[in-house]
């Protein structure tokens, strides 16, 4: 980097830091700590800022699983395997995905119960992850649906936080909200309401952001959306990351507003170091930079605004207004 030009590379930054804390560079226990600096920094100057920060905006296309029908079913009381007839619960569909899942649910014989599909074993063979509890049946009609839906790998959060789609009007709900209007999400149709939930594999510490429709879908819609994404870094071979970790690395926030990463970082090292009034003044600088980049933005794009949350009232209202 040039002594001159604006700091670009994770190199840039972290030296950068190192400089303006006026500490010995080349020392790697002082290098580590400003790396990680930069890293909080540059985390943090993106949480809860939303569609404040464009750069950071992302779109994707996520189409639902058909509900599936065909055939019937035998099930035993007790029993975690289920057998159909006239099925093809292992075959692709048109969307080259099998008609039946794992983690797709099914609803049996007009039943409330909600069951989860643990695997598929061919086209007339699946297994439960819980045991049925109801009498045993067969030649039972069954309704198969997919609720829940992996969001994009990099999503972090929506855009709008009042409705899921910019396409279908899809009303995005809390999660207690969500499980208190609909305990039992077996009636399928077009998808109406959403809330986003988080799981991870038992033993991961790695969360998988997810959507659930209320109504599970009974055919294949394509919804779009848009959402702020959690990978801030681009590495020097082009590839997405969530972080920096090799000195040619940088982020995606524009080149004339990376100082502001510096600066965070640099108010940090300052509150751990306890100087007050060092990280009192970086604080106010960062402060007045922050303010000034988020009304940087072209015509259009959003600001800081109040926004009551009228969705509900919106959705039942009946035009004319």
């Amino acid at each position: 980097m040039s002594a001159t030009t604006q700091y670009t590379t994770f190199s840039d930054l972290y030296t950068g830091l190192q400089q303006a804390a006026r500490v010995t560079t080349g020392v790697t226990a002082t290098e580590n700590q400003a790396k990680r600096y930069i890293n909080i920094a540059l985390q943090d100057m993106h949480l809860g800022q939303g569609e404040k920060f464009p750069w950071a905006e992302r779109s994707a296309i996520l189409v639902t699983h058909p509900g599936y029908s065909t055939g019937t079913l035998t099930a035993t009381k007790g029993s975690t395997t289920i057998t159909g007839s006239g099925t093809a619960w292992n075959t692709n569909n048109d969307f080259s995905v099998a008609n039946m899942r794992a983690g797709g649910k099914i609803r049996i014989n007009g039943g409330v119960e909600i069951y989860e599909i643990s695997s598929v074993g061919s086209d007339t063979s699946a297994t439960l992850t819980s045991r049925f509890t109801q009498t045993t049946v067969s030649g039972a009609s069954y309704v198969y649906f997919e609720d829940e839906y992996a969001l994009a790998s990099d999503f972090l959060r929506p855009i709008d936080l009042r409705q899921f789609s910019d396409g279908i009007e899809i009303e995005l709900i809390q999660r207690t909200e969500f499980r208190r209007r609909y305990p039992r999400n077996y009636i399928i149709g077009k998808p109406e309401v959403a809330c986003l939930i988080d799981k991870a594999p038992s033993g991961s510490t790695t969360l998988v952001r997810k959507i659930v429709f209320h109504k599970p879908p009974d055919a294949a819609y394509s919804i779009p959306y848009s959402y702020v994404t959690g990978n801030l870094v681009v590495s020097s071979a082009g590839a997405a990351q969530t972080g920096f970790s090799a000195d040619g690395d940088e982020p995606i926030v524009p080149l004339r507003y990376r100082h502001a990463i510096l600066l965070h970082a640099l108010y940090n090292w300052y509150c751990d170091q306890k100087d007050d009034s060092r990280s009192g003044e970086v604080q106010a600088e960062y402060t007045n930079l922050m303010v000034r980049i988020m009304g940087d933005f072209d015509n259009g794009t959003g600001r800081p605004q109040f926004r009551p949350r009228v969705s509900n009232y919106a959705s039942r209202a009946r035009r004319p207004w």
